[in-house]
């Protein structure tokens, strides 16, 4: 969806891919025609925005067969859909039975994140809109902080100048600005805002600044003026809430405690890497935890537990509540539907009532569908 912000700009709203577990371009194709056109009938818009999750093995099969590539354009015009923003956080194998600490591999050391990088900018490009010329690709906040070394360092530092260069070429080449947003997340090399302007400062800020989760920056007990205050560019907010539970209620929280992905949890004084880790003990009972598992935006878990939508609706307030937009690419990120407990059957009507929750919040920010 598009909404014209009150300076005139556009800000593209969209909801994230990774939710489905496709990784080659039949299941892709598939979950287009099957789920993402289905929310755009709920929803009743003309046009919705996808952040499209696209594998390794899915990315390198687009850039090999640029007939393929042609074919997903034409399928995403024909079913009201467009693209303007990817998903390059995981590389590979998002819906394994156990990911865990894998969804941060290879990072930003590795050449072949590099490669994958440079891969979907070029796709992105391809995919736009005839009418936008501005893409973004979020990515991860470097690497997880176990390991990370002087040498790590050393590689990271020449990959982002490669990609930097990339991306100033392919905009000379193809009039299309792409910019990769840097995610910090709890537990990684760039954990916080204030690490990411540390470690960030000197890139190129045309083509590489941030992409702010809203749930991260909750779990980290972060201002939500924090991001804007970096003097980064954010060129992507993840819209997300964190799950929360009040002092003495973290029983509750055991139904969370799933085997696929991780759930970084922290308290004001304690931090685990996993909720099964702060659950057994790693964390002070007598304060109050948040989870790092994206819970929906419109809905609330079973009491005494809540979320940080309050948080959401104050960064929302900060990056696009003033004269001007501080990003332009909203992207509701809930890829956790189906390991919820109790998960709903219905998937594509959640991701609908997200979305239209979302576009709620927009408008009472005076951002006008178009």
């Amino acid at each position: 969806m598009r909404l014209r912000h009150p300076d005139g700009s556009t800000v593209h709203l969209s909801y994230c891919t990774n939710v489905h577990a496709a990784e080659d371009l039949p299941g892709i194709h598939a979950q287009l025609s099957g789920v993402a056109a289905r929310v755009r009938r709920l929803l009743g818009v003309e046009r919705l925005g996808l952040g499209l999750w696209l594998s390794q093995h899915a990315a390198a099969d687009l850039t090999a067969r640029p007939g393929e590539l042609a074919a997903l354009r034409e399928r995403l015009t024909a079913l009201g859909l467009e693209v303007v923003t990817l998903n390059g956080f995981p590389y590979r194998g998002f819906h394994d039975e156990v990911l865990k600490y894998r969804v941060y591999t290879p990072d930003w050391a590795d050449a072949d994140r590099l490669r994958y990088t440079l891969g979907l900018a070029e796709i992105l490009t391809a995919l736009l809109p005839d009418d936008v010329t501005e893409g973004t690709i979020s990515t991860l906040p470097l690497a997880w902080r176990t390991g990370w070394t002087r040498a790590k360092a050393a590689a990271v530092t020449a990959h982002l100048d490669v990609v930097a260069q990339g991306l100033r070429a392919l905009a000379s080449r193809t009039g299309k600005v792409i910019r990769l947003g840097f995610e910090p997340e709890p537990g990684c090399v760039v954990e916080t805002t204030s690490q990411a302007r540390a470690l960030l400062s000197d890139v190129d800020h045309d083509h590489l600044g941030l992409c702010l989760d809203a749930c991260h920056m909750a779990v980290g007990f972060e201002d939500p003026d924090a991001g804007a205050a970096t003097g980064l560019p954010i060129v992507k907010l993840q819209a997300s809430c964190a799950l929360v539970a009040p002092p003495g209620a973290q029983r509750a929280l055991a139904a969370f405690d799933e085997a696929r992905f991780l759930h970084q949890t922290r308290s004001a004084t304690g931090y685990a890497d996993d909720l099964g880790e702060a659950l057994a003990g790693g964390l002070p009972a007598d304060e109050s935890w948040r989870v790092h598992f994206h819970v929906p935006l419109h809905g609330a878990p079973p009491p005494p537990l809540t979320t940080s939508a309050p948080y959401l609706r104050r960064l929302l307030e900060t990056l696009l509540g003033g004269e001007r937009p501080l990003t332009r690419h909203v992207e509701v990120e809930t890829y956790t539907w189906h390991v919820l407990p109790g998960a709903p059957a219905d998937v594509p009507q959640g991701i609908a009532a997200e979305l239209d929750w979302m576009r709620g919040q927009l408008a009472a920010l005076g951002l006008k569908e178009t």
